[in-house]
């Protein structure tokens, strides 16, 4: 098991530098430094003398991967790709296109974006694990049958439904809650119930669903079985044995979702004027702002390849047959 970890540290650094020369292709397949500078200075007719000043201010003036007028190594060091992508191996994003630093911005934005994804996520797993206890406990009845269709209700809807139906219901027509916006301290709160408790219901139909049939196949096994003939109750098995055992699939999908938490929700946050990590990822792409968009394409990749190896870890302390070496 250590030294499965250790060879995925090692491949890492170059699933990262794929990515990004993934990231910095198709960017620039749809974008030239040209069009960019268009786009920045905000002119319509922008002379060619101040696109040129804006791609040397901003290091846009040299070839994108290969300068065919160097000599040696320089012929890829000196290039965009490499002089963009170096930096950002030691969290050095430099600044957005708008002269903001994207590291400020980041930390500044990170917090709205917990705000919302952590009660989201955990209120989540609560609601849905125990919502599939239910429906297993009363598993071949006609609970169970109109709970799974309920879920498969609601996993048929779209997550703006429960979107603008939530700010049409709740905000305009209850007026109990803001329909958008962000404030600081404790008047975040008013901002935050209605996005988390729209996160929640929109996942449990696709979550729920899911853990029952993993509850039910736990249940169906020989353990489970036999400990009801020793006398053990459903309720019992169900929480010593099912819960225990599934999960190990169950931290397959949780542990792998924790690291997306910093990134926040690019739809919620967007619609809610939440100023977090997912609106500063919209607005970089519709600004066309490359700089943003590569850095937040790099820190989650670097956030989900940090998830598969916490779930690796995370293996060790729920099934026994796994232990670091």
């Amino acid at each position: 098991m250590f030294a499965y970890i250790v060879r995925r540290l090692l491949y890492a650094p170059l699933i990262l530098i794929g990515v990004n020369l993934l990231t910095f292709a198709l960017f620039f397949v749809v974008n030239t430094p040209d069009d960019m500078a268009r786009m920045q200075l905000g002119a319509k007719r922008v002379t060619p003398e101040a696109i040129e000043r804006w791609k040397v201010e901003r290091g846009y003036d040299k070839p994108l991967l290969f300068n065919a007028g160097a000599e040696g190594a320089e012929t890829l060091t000196r290039t965009i790709f490499f002089e963009k992508s170096l930096r950002m191996f030691v969290f050095d994003f430099g600044r957005a296109d708008d002269g903001r630093d994207i590291a400020s911005e980041i930390q500044s934005r990170m917090g709205p974006s917990l705000a919302i994804a952590l009660p989201t996520f955990v209120l989540g797993l609560l609601v849905t694990v125990s919502f599939a206890l239910l429906l297993v406990f009363f598993r071949a009845s006609y609970l169970d049958f109109a709970g799974v269709v309920l879920c498969v209700a609601m996993m048929s809807i779209s997550g703006l439904f429960y979107i603008i139906g939530g700010q049409w219901l709740v905000s305009k027509i209850w007026h109990l809650v803001p329909i958008s916006g962000y404030g600081g301290g404790l008047d975040a709160s008013r901002f935050l119930v209605l996005p988390v408790v729209i996160g929640v219901i929109a996942g449990i139909g696709g979550s729920a669903r899911w853990y029952r049939t993993i509850f039910l196949e736990e249940a169906g096994k020989d353990y489970v079985r036999t400990a009801r003939a020793k006398g053990l109750s459903e309720l019992q098995a169900l929480f010593r044995h099912v819960l225990k055992n599934a999960m190990i699939p169950i931290l397959t999908g949780v542990v792998v979702v924790i690291p997306s938490l910093f990134m926040g929700s690019l739809i919620t946050e967007s619609f809610f004027g939440i100023p977090g990590l997912g609106s500063y990822t919209i607005d970089a792409i519709n600004a066309q702002d490359f700089p943003v968009v590569r850095a937040m394409v790099f820190i989650g990749s670097l956030l989900y390849i940090v998830g598969l190896i916490l779930t690796d870890l995370s293996y060790t302390l729920v099934d026994p047959r796994v232990r670091l070496e």
